[in-house]
């Protein structure tokens, strides 16, 4: 068995004296892992960092097995991305959520989106409203998508404000105002331009109230069911993305 591919790095763990386990999240074949011989060599080591982006050639002799990546690198990221403590706990957070997806499982707009965020961990500006449109791709992607195009009370999509907990679906300002204290808030900035969503540069505010909605839903629908904790890497990142919120 044999394919070539794309793929951002995750991580590497020791395997005897000279090699690594290489886990990879790969534009077509999915999260995978392989044996890197040779991988703890100078050469290899700083090409296998995470968040770097290689292209690997994977060979197995069943398709089930481990396997062996040959890599080569394609674009350094690493060296830019451990200057910043945002960009560190934003990357072991993405490789976390990453690693909530079924192994070998293609999410091919998934390792597109990891691009884009990793490319911008180190812009405190850009990076946290990222991050939580990330987050709501990684819900869609394990099946829990939110449903932000119009009111689930009215069906109109205009004033969009607030989420229902119970059914992942906006509501209206005017329609969640009697409920308010029980539902979720919804930021401007995840509210679909034809929704009525004007565009609008998120504030620290609106990036924390993002954090909030997404947190509610992975941790009801994800860490929970799997008896996982919301990783510390997360709280971090949302504490420094959002140090100006009120």
């Amino acid at each position: 068995m044999q394919w070539s591919d794309e793929g951002l790095v995750l991580g590497a763990r020791r395997h005897g004296e000279t090699s690594v386990i290489l886990e990879l999240m790969t534009a077509e074949h999915g999260r995978h892992r392989g044996l890197v011989q040779g991988g703890r060599s100078r050469r290899m080591q700083p090409v296998l960092q995470p968040g770097n982006r290689v292209r690997a050639v994977w060979r197995a002799r069943l398709d089930d097995g481990l396997g062996h990546f040959t890599v080569e690198p394609v674009e350094s990221a690493a060296g830019r991305l451990m200057g910043s403590r945002l960009a560190l706990y934003g990357l072991s957070h993405a490789a976390a959520l990453l690693r909530l997806l079924p192994e070998r499982d293609p999410h091919p707009n998934l390792y597109a989106a990891a691009q884009v965020l990793i490319a911008h961990l180190t812009d405190a500006a850009v990076a946290p409203a990222l991050m939580v449109r990330f987050e709501l791709a990684i819900l869609a992607e394990l099946g829990f998508g939110l449903d932000l195009s119009a009111c689930a009370a009215t069906g109109s999509n205009a004033y969009l404000a607030y989420v229902s907990p119970k059914s992942g679906r906006a509501v209206s300002a005017e329609a969640g105002e009697p409920w308010r204290d029980r539902l979720l808030a919804l930021p401007d900035f995840l509210v679909p331009r034809g929704s009525g969503g004007t565009g609008a540069t998120p504030t620290a505010r609106d990036v924390r109230q993002g954090f909030t909605l997404t947190g509610y839903f992975l941790d009801q629908h994800v860490w929970q069911p799997r008896g996982l904790a919301p990783p510390e890497e997360r709280e971090r990142f949302v504490a420094l993305g959002t140090a100006d919120a009120g």
